[in-house]
């Protein structure tokens, strides 16, 4: 990457980049857009507020947020948070994402979450990532398993969301499962 180049990765069609006040107004827009994609699943923030304190949020030491663009036009397909991240030895984190209307179906969130993959297994040297999914979010679900995610378990009342408790799916994945993803990082 070159000091002038904003993407931490580049894939084929899309590029992550971290996220920043300057992508507000595109960001809240297409999640309004998305609304009816995202309920019940997800609920990104569609309002100038709310994304300022997800922004405030992820600068905390342990999330890391990026956002996924096509390359042609830079516009937001989608994006993917590490939340929960923790070193030492069990070096890991819980992913969450989203893609917005324009983007889904077209291939775009896989291969961001490809490159999501080799950055936190390379660069952030992490060993597993964890993915909580709601059993009838089929796509989230495809997302996943097309990334080499393996089903390890249920999780029942597991996150509150959309007024209620929700049952999960726990899907993970570790640096071994990534062709080329090894670990930069050490224990400690």
């Amino acid at each position: 990457m070159t000091t002038n180049d904003r993407y931490l990765a580049r894939g084929r069609r899309v590029g992550i980049r971290h996220f920043s006040a300057a992508d507000r107004d595109e960001f809240t827009a297409r999640a309004r857009e998305s609304a009816e994609l995202h309920h019940p699943w997800l609920a990104p923030p569609a309002t100038d507020a709310a994304y300022d304190g997800y922004l405030l949020r992820l600068q905390e030491p342990l999330r890391e947020g990026f956002l996924i663009c096509e390359l042609t036009s830079g516009r937001i397909a989608g994006y993917l948070t590490i939340n929960n991240i923790v070193h030492g030895a069990f070096r890991s984190g819980a992913i969450g994402y989203g893609a917005f209307a324009h983007a889904s179906g077209r291939g775009l969130m896989s291969e961001g979450l490809h490159l999501v993959l080799h950055h936190a297994f390379g660069t952030m040297g992490l060993h597993r990532l964890e993915a909580n999914v709601q059993p009838a979010n089929h796509l989230s679900i495809a997302l996943v398993s097309r990334a080499g995610f393996r089903l390890e378990g249920f999780s029942p009342d597991f996150l509150f969301l959309d007024g209620a408790w929700r049952d999960h799916e726990r899907w993970a994945i570790t640096a071994e499962m990534v062709p080329d993803a090894a670990p930069t990082a050490t224990c400690g």
